[in-house]
């Protein structure tokens, strides 16, 4: 059985009788094959999600058809969904500050393939020489600084650069400003950031300084969507690694960066991959 494209369909809607069924049908009756479907039931909620991965069997199937006849199944349940093309890249503006680990490590992947998307921008509030060792080739690069007094100012600057560049996802790869609400309310859903804690804790200035005055036996990360509650997002992904007696501040931050770097690295993957569903504070994550 041959298919001429993989595309992807993602759906949230409350849950009924005959979701699947109906799903499934329209797609077979479009020429469509399904190659994985996923879906969870929220009980507490009563909202129904599902990511279906699948193949048009033909070249005369055509997904603009596929896609405008299926708005009708949508509207029938009412759902939120999207349909694409897999390996339709989304376009990503990444924010950065001092720290600059987690940048490294994103362009590395996004080097290798990890990360299938086009990079449109870096934005940072240090400028350029800040991050000398790195290459940026031909990726566009914005020294937007900011204060206190001209943050509206560089926020709307900020803005200008995603709209330009037409950005699906603004990844904030340790960018140490605290969006403002209207920012975080215009990239609701498409904005993620990396947390230096397994909960939202310690928060502010040296974080392991203070997780080691504490003598924290765990240290952690948290990916999140942005909003305008700091640090209180939905949660996309977390990893932690344990710490004894012997570690030193130093050990405690240099572990840190390990962890928000793979952390983040999968909240990116599996948000292009289209994985990621948000459910009111939460996210339902369809993993492989």
């Amino acid at each position: 059985m041959t298919t001429t494209d993989t595309h992807l369909l993602t759906l949230s809607c409350r849950n009924r009788p005959g979701i699947v069924a109906k799903v499934a049908t329209h797609l077979f009756l479009h020429d469509a094959n399904i190659q994985d479907a996923q879906q969870f039931d929220d009980e507490e909620t009563g909202r129904f999600f599902m990511r279906v991965r699948f193949g048009l069997l033909s070249d005369a199937a055509s997904p603009d058809e596929l896609r405008q006849s299926f708005a009708e199944v949508a509207t029938t349940f009412g759902m939120d969904w999207t349909m694409r093309p897999r390996r339709e890249k989304q376009r990503v503006v990444i924010m950065v500050s001092r720290f600059d680990h987690c940048l490294t490590d994103i362009l590395y992947r996004w080097r290798m393939g990890e990360l299938d998307m086009e990079i449109v921008g870096i934005i940072a509030n240090y400028p350029r020489e800040t991050y000398a060792a790195h290459e940026f080739g031909d990726i566009p690069f914005d020294y937007l600084p900011i204060t206190k007094e001209t943050k509206p100012e560089q926020e709307a600057a900020v803005w200008r650069v995603v709209q330009e560049r037409g950005a699906d996802l603004v990844i904030l790869a340790r960018y140490m400003q605290v969006l403002s609400d209207d920012l975080a309310t215009k990239l609701a859903d498409r904005c993620i950031n990396i947390h230096h804690s397994f909960l939202p804790g310690f928060k502010g200035a040296k974080p392991y300084h203070q997780a080691f005055e504490r003598g924290v036996k765990l240290i952690g990360a948290t990916a999140h969507y942005v909003t305008s509650d700091l640090d209180e997002g939905p949660i996309i992904e977390q990893d932690v690694e344990r710490i004894s007696h012997v570690d030193t501040p130093d050990d405690l931050v240099r572990k840190g960066r390990d962890i928000e770097r793979r952390v983040l690295s999968r909240a990116i993957a599996w948000h292009l991959d289209g994985r990621v569903l948000r459910n009111g504070s939460k996210t339902v994550v369809f993993r492989d």
